[in-house]
């Protein structure tokens, strides 16, 4: 039998050696609870300071905020103060001037100051522009003459419909109302019969409305206008007159009452493909007389004489290559009473032309022909065109070009010339 006091001491000492691993357990977990509690206590301080710094940012923002009503109030002071600074007004200036040299057969030679046409926008958002063009240029006399092509202010009602009024380039055809500036077209001169007193229309004062619209999967683009028309010019020759020309340039009064109607429709079949008819009638009264004799009879009692143009546009783009044609008529009905009773007449004029730019140069060629025939021998021309052009930017051009022109001898229409000219766009 074992003795009771060495069981008890054996005992007591397996109870210490078991205490011992768990007191040095709890010191462990104590000291890590302790590190914990400490660094929550710093992130909440840490927290705290931040909310009073955001606090006081949203006291001092209150102290100098405005209300919406203020922050108005001042937009529109501002606004009144600066007018010219408001984004609802945008002014822009465009336009070409071109300067060059010409000689003839039945002239001398001369360095020329074309002209110089600035062109103005005033816009008001994207509801009403005022659009003109004016045109700088020198007589032979040194005199510097000033002139107005077109002048309009324009209403924007959708986006298949502006209305336009004032005086505006003539919608007959595509030379005058697209091609005419010289940094666009690719000869120094416009095709005969297509300038100013041709078969052409060059210009109309009026009211006009111009839009496009898809036609399926095609593109269209239309023009109808209505205007105070044109003027006729009668000759006094041999004791009777004759018409000598259609002054079709917009005038700015309608001296007879006779309005003119017209317009031009256009398709795009294609990509770089366009093709348009154009249209116009109404009346014309002579209101000038040419007379070298002082003969010739007041125009007392002369009436309004019928009045039609009609014509043809295309031009196609390929790549370098341009191909366009345009053909206009106006005709002019005859009068059997007034003082410059006389026969009718017919103007009319065509053109074909090609250009090519040479790849990966800036060099183009053009070649060109035209075919003008009007009442009088002396007027009637055809005219073969060359020219070779350097593209120094897409809006600044340089044109060597040649024209041999058929027409009566001795008229200035039978007169060949050579050109050189440098023209801008800007």
């Amino acid at each position: 039998m074992k003795h009771p006091g060495k069981f008890t001491r054996r005992a007591l000492a397996v109870a210490i050696a078991l205490s011992l691993p768990m007191t040095a357990s709890a010191d462990a977990g104590y000291d890590a609870l302790k590190k914990q509690v400490e660094q929550l206590q710093r992130q909440l301080q840490q927290v705290q300071e931040a909310l009073k710094r955001q606090e006081t940012k949203v006291n001092e923002v209150k102290e100098n905020s405005v209300t919406r009503a203020e922050a108005k109030a001042l937009e529109s002071e501002v606004n009144a103060a600066s007018e010219w600074k408001d984004p609802n007004t945008l002014v822009h200036m465009a336009g070409y001037a071109d300067v060059g040299y010409a000689s003839g057969s039945n002239q001398n030679g001369s360095f020329k100051v074309g002209t110089f046409a600035p062109i103005f926008h005033f816009q008001y958002k994207d509801l009403v522009m005022l659009e003109s063009e004016l045109e700088f240029g020198i007589d032979e006399n040194g005199e510097t003459e000033v002139g107005m092509e077109y002048l309009t202010i324009d209403w924007f009602v959708n986006d298949y419909v502006a209305l336009v009024a004032g005086r505006f380039l003539s919608p007959v055809g595509q030379f005058r109302q697209n091609l005419h500036p010289s940094w666009i077209n690719k000869l120094p001169s416009a095709p005969p019969g297509f300038g100013h007193d041709g078969a052409a229309p060059t210009s109309e004062t009026g009211l006009q409305m111009r839009g496009g619209f898809p036609i399926g999967n095609m593109r269209s683009n239309y023009a109808v206008f209505v205007g105070n028309g044109p003027e006729l010019i009668a000759e006094w020759e041999d004791g009777e007159f004759g018409l000598d020309g259609i002054e079709a340039e917009g005038k700015g009064t309608d001296r007879d009452g006779e309005k003119v109607w017209g317009g031009r429709f256009a398709i795009l079949p294609m990509n770089g493909l366009e093709m348009g008819v154009s249209v116009a009638t109404g009346k014309a009264t002579v209101t000038g007389i040419e007379d070298d004799t002082g003969a010739a009879p007041s125009l007392t009692g002369e009436q309004a004489r019928d009045y039609d143009v009609f014509g043809f546009d295309t031009v196609w783009q390929h790549k370098s290559l341009t191909l366009r044609g345009e053909y206009v008529k106006s005709k002019v009905g005859g009068a059997i009473t007034g003082a410059t009773a006389s026969d009718g007449g017919e103007w009319q004029t065509w053109y074909a032309q090609a250009s090519y730019l040479l790849p990966a140069t800036k060099f183009e060629g053009v070649i060109r022909y035209a075919d003008f025939d009007t009442p009088h021998d002396s007027q009637d021309q055809k005219q073969w065109a060359v020219g070779l052009n350097y593209l120094f930017a897409s809006n600044i051009i340089g044109k060597i070009a040649f024209e041999s022109n058929d027409g009566q001898a001795g008229a200035a229409s039978d007169s060949d010339r050579w050109f050189v000219q440098m023209a801008y766009g800007f």
